[in-house]
């Protein structure tokens, strides 16, 4: 690319109207978690900043990030690829393109060294010299200690990027990890997710698109708008909980009344996602919704956790029917519940702990 237009410039070039451009700068900023005082800024940044050049590269993963992506709603996948960002090289897109357009990722990075993103999906696998997942007649790591080291700033896309994910899973045979050890200096912005909310991938590149910076992050490093709370803290069946009202089985009555499914194993407790705001699908639906508990999975090493087969804090024996469940429900829910708001205080304290500790980092 050797011109580097601005987003306004393309919807000229389109034929598309000032109006539908500031309606998508509108929309850019409410799903980048900004206040509405925001939208001028963003329309600042649209108009004038150069698309930001893209690279996309893979690792051990299973390309669920990439159909999760493209199944964005706000913006589209499709305009955010051929009109918000210039992305100028993505493993999957070309693995059919042989030497050529590796020449082109190494054009790339030295054309535009220090002011392009790298996107990471999947796993970086580290036995055996990393000789598991190779690319172009490299492995991965060095790919992404090549790529990593020139970038901007790198976005992890997905559990397997962020902590490696089902790869890493016991035994863990190729020594998969998270790929945070492998990009030096360079800025990294987690977005865990198996797979991560579409509205998220896009809205987090486009936040370091348009201000050039990363977003705000937590103590783990995720971006604070769509990490800031526990799927628990916006779940729709959280009064059931408060109320000691539990489904037993995925068949019983209280499955069927959209009781709370905690004691089937939900994870929501711990889990932080904006699965209850943005929901998928465009804010159709999600798996609680659906009737499946949380499987927690943005947490890391979810897999060995026993995430799809014990509850967390386990309440102990049964407690009767969930017709009968009476005083003494309401007694044992009592404990959990206190049980549950002190774990939530010492949760609190360790993530602002740590968030201190880490803009304390950044200041040195």
């Amino acid at each position: 690319m050797d011109k580097r237009e601005s987003m306004w410039d393309l919807y000229l070039k389109k034929g598309m109207s000032r109006r539908t451009f500031v309606k998508s700068c509108v929309a850019l900023t409410s799903l980048m978690g900004l206040s509405t005082d925001q939208v001028s800024k963003v329309v600042e940044a649209a108009e004038q900043k150069p698309l930001p050049v893209v690279v996309w590269i893979h690792g051990h993963e299973c390309t669920g990030c990439d159909e999760s992506f493209i199944r964005s709603g706000a913006p589209l996948a499709s305009d955010l690829v051929l009109s918000q960002i210039a992305l100028e090289y993505d493993h999957l897109l070309s693995a059919a393109s042989g030497a050529p357009f590796e020449a082109h990722l190494e054009e790339t990075i030295e054309k535009y060294k220090g002011n392009y993103i790298l996107c990471v999906e999947g796993a970086a696998c580290t036995k055996d010299n990393g000789v598991y997942c190779m690319s172009g007649g490299h492995t991965f790591t060095h790919l992404l200690q090549h790529a990593a080291q020139n970038a901007k700033a790198v976005i992890a896309y997905g559990t397997c990027a962020v902590s490696g994910g089902i790869q890493a899973a016991k035994p863990n045979p190729t020594g998969s990890s998270g790929i945070g050890y492998f990009t030096g200096g360079t800025p990294v912005v987690n977005v865990p997710g198996c797979p991560p909310i579409p509205e998220v991938m896009t809205g987090v590149v486009m936040h370091i698109a348009l201000f050039g910076t990363v977003p705000p992050l937590d103590g783990e490093g995720r971006p604070k708008q769509f990490y800031g709370n526990r799927i628990h803290d916006t779940c729709y069946r959280r009064p059931f909980f408060d109320a000691g009202m539990f489904a037993e089985s995925f068949d019983d009555a209280g499955a069927k009344a959209g009781w709370c499914l905690y004691k089937l194993g939900c994870r929501g407790p711990e889990t932080y996602n904006s699965c209850g705001n943005l929901r998928w699908f465009q804010g159709m639906s999600y798996p609680i919704q659906s009737g499946a508990p949380c499987i927690g999975c943005s947490n890391a090493h979810f897999w060995d956790d026993g995430a799809m087969t014990e509850r967390l804090p386990k309440f102990g024996q049964p407690i009767g029917d969930v017709d009968q469940i009476g005083a003494v429900m309401a007694a044992a829910t009592a404990v959990g519940v206190a049980g549950h708001a002190a774990a939530s205080v010492v949760q609190k304290k360790k993530r602002i702990a740590d968030e201190k500790k880490n803009e304390g980092a950044g200041e040195e």
